[in-house]
């Protein structure tokens, strides 16, 4: 697959991760040395571009001409694979520069990842030559690179074989275990691997652009410890992901491994959750654990996607069966619902003590005619209400476990399963427990593109990325940006106060930026002095009040004292109002008061939590899920990166594990999903209009069956100025 036509512009990393030249400069006869290995693995290869040893110790390495430095070699390379110490780096990356290298592999270790000064600042010398020069890096502190198509590998790794996954990794023992994974599945092979290190110029972004573009990659596999330019790699990802398939595997998901990753490669380590759920929102399919990276890049890069999540199981022994269903269910996939027309038909077929609702177990049908599989799995692909099928069971081994004879029934099996699979564009997934052994049916199904498993869970992982992708390109299809909204003046001028004053806006002015953009937000007075409290009750009447002091330095109201509820008469209020601000006083002597915020009590409802981080990484995010107490217990929330769109509000009302309150719970009415979806696009649009809102807190917004409020808002405002576009 060719992605040239999605990009805006080719990426240069063609220029030196396709090479037709490359100088090795370190090159060495010493079998311990990066520099020699290098030059093993071009040479035993076969590569057949131009290679310039670097060595003015020697006149040839491995049979290959040296030369003293680069100046010396003729004409230029497009790659320069540096393997001397970190000191000499900026110095050659010169000299790279005036010979018209492209491109540069640091290895060498001893910069920013250090956290020393020292480092630091050569990182920096590194880069300021680096583009001086005009010479990309890859690196420093990087494992290297191979282009197994052109027969480039810097690594001098054995028995990789050429295929059509692309990798990019961070560390080069995860890259080490992928490819002996892969050597000992026999059927996955490698485009492009590169290893980001420091990312000190090339991020993930730029790789994944490269990867994107590249005709030789099918599905592009990232493992990331942190990202440099998170807001980069979110827009590079939501046009490469409508072409090909995006896998990553993000380590750091605990606070220790968090801590890790900052000490191994410097880079920023975000939210894990955050991080999950904004590189999902661009279509990226996230694995959770290491060992399936390699499976859901495989089944992705053959199969691509699925319309949806109902899957048609088909097995030949109960267990299976049920272990199968129970795998389904927790990631989140569905056991279709076979219409009757496909129960009467495997009915046709099938034992009597088969069983014909999903899972279909077979029941024994299959001992003496293993082809009959096939049969079964081209019943259920035929009904409209599946989108993926699943083979369960030992497909593969019935001649080893039964008769020889069967081999010939098993073959025809596979053949009708590689026809079933030309014609229909719902994938198909065989795990077998005979896989490890690969016997002679499953190699067949191998040679024809048909992903097979020997683990249940890698199946049903992949069987979710399918469909999760489907579901992410068919919604993302239908999808066009929401207009802008410009800033409303008078919020303009809250926000300028507020910064003059060095705080965040007052309770009212949030409210009222929120209102001025439509947002729905009870009506309020605020009571400067005792002396308004008088109109303030003839306006709500005998409404129950809700009473809180407005205050820069009081930021939790309620452990200050600061909040009274239910509140009905003048009298009553004039009481609280003198309460309120004596609890302030006491609670901070030097604190400025504004007033007491009057507004009336809010209907029973649902509590939900709305909120906005700038996050260093991936900037503006938008944050929902259950409010009041649920937030800190439960943890239960949903991360999206702004600007959000339709489909991306709706998906976090679904994400959430406590959606069930959502929808009514022991008689309680359902909430207004729709108008909860109204106001995430809402504050999504507010937050894009002000640049100067840091972070925003809408806890509690109480929602109803008929629409919600918001009952309390809080808006940081940054302290520095910032300009209408922003950088993450």
């Amino acid at each position: 697959m060719n992605a040239t036509s999605g990009a805006t512009q080719r990426s240069p990393l063609h220029d030196f991760l396709a090479p037709d030249s490359i100088a090795i400069v370190g090159a060495s006869a010493d079998p311990t040395k990066r520099g020699y290995k290098a030059m093993v693995g071009l040479v035993k290869d076969g590569y057949a571009g131009r290679i310039y040893p670097i060595n003015p110790k020697v006149d040839m390495v491995l049979g290959v001409k040296a030369y003293p430095s680069l100046a010396a070699i003729p004409g230029t390379a497009d790659l320069a694979l540096i393997c001397t110490p970190a000191s000499t780096v900026p110095g050659l990356l010169v000299e790279c520069g005036r010979k018209g290298v492209r491109g540069a592999v640091i290895l060498a270790s001893g910069f920013r990842e250090t956290g020393r000064p020292e480092g630091i600042k050569l990182e920096q010398e590194l880069l300021a030559a680096a583009r001086a020069s005009g010479v990309r890096v890859i690196g420093p502190n990087t494992s290297g690179m191979f282009n197994l198509h052109k027969k480039v590998n810097l690594l001098a790794l054995n028995n990789v074989k050429a295929g059509d996954i692309g990798l990019i990794s961070q560390s080069g023992n995860m890259l080490l275990s992928l490819v002996l994974e892969a050597e000992r599945n026999g059927h996955v092979g490698f485009s492009t691997y590169a290893g980001p290190g420091n990312q000190a110029d090339i991020g993930f972004n730029d790789y994944l652009r490269y990867l994107g573009e590249d005709a030789n990659t099918r599905v592009a596999t990232l493992y990331v410890e942190g990202f440099r330019d998170g807001r980069r790699f979110l827009d590079a990802a939501r046009e490469i992901t409508a072409l090909k398939p995006v896998v990553v595997y993000k380590s750091g998901s605990t606070e220790a491994g968090q801590k890790a990753a900052s000490s191994h490669t410097g880079a920023l380590a975000g939210s894990y959750a955050m991080t999950v759920d904004v590189l999902r929102q661009v279509g990226v399919s996230v694995v959770q654990h290491s060992d399936e990276i390699l499976p859901v890049a495989e089944g992705l890069g053959l199969l691509q996607k699925a319309r949806g999540k109902r899957v048609a199981v088909v097995a030949d022994g109960g267990g299976q069966a049920t272990i199968a269903s129970d795998r389904l269910a927790e990631a989140g996939l569905e056991l279709a619902e076979l219409s009757e027309r496909t129960r009467q038909r495997l009915g046709e077929i099938l034992f009597p003590q088969a069983s014909l609702v999903n899972p279909v177990d077979v029941a024994g049908s299959s001992d003496a005619n293993p082809a009959l599989l096939a049969e079964c799995l081209e019943i259920v692909a035929d009904d409209d209400n599946v989108d993926s099928v699943f083979l369960v069971g030992m497909f593969g081994g019935y001649h080893t476990r039964f008769a020889e004879e069967l081999l010939g029934g098993e073959m025809r099996g596979a053949e009708a399963m590689i026809e079933l699979a030309r014609r229909t564009d719902k994938p198909l997934i065989v795990y077998s427990l005979y896989a490890p052994v690969t016997p002679p049916a499953l190699r067949r199904l191998h040679a024809a593109g048909l992903p097979v498993y020997s683990s249940i869970e890698h199946a049903v992982r992949v069987l979710a990325a399918l469909g999760e992708r489907g579901i992410y390109l068919a919604a993302s299809s239908g999808q066009t940006p929401l207009p802008k909204v410009p800033p409303d003046g008078q919020a303009q001028r809250a926000f300028a106060t507020a910064q003059a004053e060095g705080r965040d806006l007052f309770e009212f002015e949030a409210k009222d930026l929120l209102r001025a953009h439509g947002v729905a937000v009870p009506a309020e007075r605020l009571a400067r002095t005792a002396d308004d409290l008088a109109g303030i009750a003839a306006h709500f009447g005998d409404q129950p009040l809700a009473m809180k002091v407005v205050s820069r330095d009081i930021l939790h109201k309620s452990d200050a004292g600061g909040v009274k509820l239910n509140v009905v008469g003048e009298a009553p209020m004039r009481t609280a109002f003198d309460e309120i601000l004596a609890a302030g006083r006491a609670y901070d002597s030097q604190a400025l008061i504004e007033g007491v915020l009057v507004s009336p009590m809010a209907r029973k409802g649902t509590e939900v939590i709305v909120g906005v981080i700038r996050d260093p990484i991936f900037g503006p995010v938008l944050m929902f899920g259950l409010g009041g107490i649920f937030v800190e217990i439960l943890e239960d929330v949903a991360f999206r990166a702004i600007p959000l769109s339709q489909h991306d509000a709706s998906s976090m009302l679904e994400q959430i594990k406590s959606r069930k309150i959502l929808g009514g719970v022991r008689g309680e009415a359902a909430a207004d999903k729709a108008a909860l979806i109204d106001l995430l696009l809402k504050v999504s649009s507010i937050v894009e209009a002000y640049p100067q809102l840091a972070e925003l807190d809408l806890n509690p917004v109480i929602v109803r069956e008929d629409g919600y409020a918001v009952v309390d808002a809080r808006v940081i405002v940054s302290r520095v100025a910032v300009t209408a576009k922003e950088t993450p």
